[in-house]
């Protein structure tokens, strides 16, 4: 693993899977660009990962190339992943993405390579390793906060919907570094059953889990959206930076 600017690959989404846009259209994967310049400015080389799950020789190829994998925010996963019944307010699926995200981050976590999982990325560590979710947290989980501030509502990306309590002695406390940390907030679902070998490390007012990480090595998902503040908000902290120094071989100190 080389101790200069690490490969850092970002996951990316079908086009068809989001704003409505014609299925019959020639298919495209597409990522927002603010994770890649998150990823640059704390030292990394991000490049984008195409779906090919139905192709995953070549898929294991370019993950092999990779020094640490990072899963963005994005549409619902598939329930049957975690063995539940679609939900009438189950959103628009990425089917292509959900199975090359769940492969990778089931790949990086069993082999000791860096993932930070963002959002659905959190959710999509989760599902990897056998968890579960809440498929509408208005509708399944009684008492929840509101979680769903969507621009498509107007709310702005960067708005701080609540807190999250952090555990200070996690890999994420050590880059964050507070333990009370005001957040963004733009999602329906949520993790329900933690998965296997996983330990949560952040939660919300109402008690939903809102960051999770593997026992070993540099697994870390959160809920919210960090790559939306700037660097010295306190919902970033150090978090990239940490992530692409695992990738890179050098351990950040806090």
């Amino acid at each position: 693993m080389s101790h200069g600017r690490p490969l850092i690959g970002v996951t990316t989404q079908t086009l068809q899977a989001i704003d409505g846009i014609p299925q019959e259209l020639p298919m495209s994967w597409v990522m927002n660009q603010r994770y890649v310049h998150a990823v640059m400015t704390a030292g990394g080389v991000p490049v984008l990962i195409p779906l090919l799950a139905e192709d995953p020789a070549t898929l294991r190829a370019i993950y092999d190339r990779i020094d640490g994998l990072l899963v963005p925010g994005g549409v619902d996963i598939d329930p049957a992943y975690y063995r539940t019944p679609r939900h009438e307010k189950l959103g628009r699926l990425d089917p292509a993405r959900d199975t090359s995200e769940v492969v990778m981050t089931r790949w990086a976590v069993k082999e000791g390579k860096p993932m930070l999982g963002l959002c659905r990325g959190l959710q999509i560590l989760n599902v990897a390793f056998g968890g579960s979710l809440w498929q509408d947290l208005t509708d399944e989980r009684p008492g929840s906060l509101k979680h769903d501030y969507f621009p498509t509502a107007g709310w702005a990306r960067d708005h701080k919907a609540h807190h999250v309590e952090v555990k200070h002695d996690s890999r994420l406390g050590e880059a964050l570094v507070d333990v009370d940390v005001p957040v963004n907030s733009m999602h329906h679902q949520g993790i329900r059953d933690l998965g296997y070998g996983l330990i949560p490390t952040a939660w919300a007012p109402d008690g939903l889990i809102e960051a999770a990480e593997a026992t070993d090595g540099f697994a870390v998902g959160v809920q919210w959206h960090p790559e939306m503040f700037d660097g010295g908000e306190s919902a970033v902290g150090h978090l990239f930076e940490a992530f692409v120094d695992a990738s890179r071989g050098t351990a950040r100190l806090a």
